[in-house]
């Protein structure tokens, strides 16, 4: 697997910092010991020195500011823009993958685009959603509406093998 966004070649037109904020909670295993997960994003967030900024926290868990990372939003991904405004509610695709220790996993990327959080969910990487929040909804729903075009569908018609002369269906 790569070190880049997937979305990395295609032509980025809008962009929005949004800071990750994930939840530590002690792990329910002997196994593991602690586990980690996107609970909500802060839109316009600053930059976040590692480690991260401790925002708030409880019996076993805390919530961090772990990372900012930026949205980007693509001509070519509107559809999959779209996919997502169209569910209730729409959401954001945190990838995470293994920190330098390997146990704890730090943010990756940020996606809308119901598509690309799809494409990261097959791969080893963690993928979890996070609700999308007014300011970034408007953000998409503004950009679908300037730069979404409908691809008409065209069936394709089956070559056929045989001849009707020879006899054959």
């Amino acid at each position: 697997m790569t070190d880049k966004p997937l979305t990395q070649a295609l032509e980025r037109i809008e962009t929005m910092p949004l800071g990750i904020v994930v939840e530590r909670r002690r792990g329910v295993t002997a196994w593991v010991d602690w586990s980690w997960r996107p609970v909500s994003v802060i839109p316009g967030a600053g930059p976040v020195e590692p480690p991260c900024r401790l925002l708030m926290e409880g019996e076993g868990w805390s919530h961090s500011h772990a990372a900012t990372l930026t949205l980007e939003l693509f001509r070519t991904d509107t559809e999959g823009y779209r996919l997502n405004l169209s569910q209730d509610p729409p959401r954001l695709w945190v990838v995470m993958r293994p920190g330098g220790d390997g146990e704890e996993l730090v943010p990756f990327t940020v996606t809308a685009s119901a598509h690309e959080g799809e494409g990261y969910q097959i791969g080893a990487d963690v993928v979890e959603t996070v609700p999308m929040p007014a300011e970034v909804i408007a953000l998409v729903r503004d950009f679908v509406e300037q730069h979404h075009v409908d691809v008409p569908f065209h069936k394709r018609e089956r070559k056929r093998h045989f001849e009707k002369e020879e006899g054959r269906r």
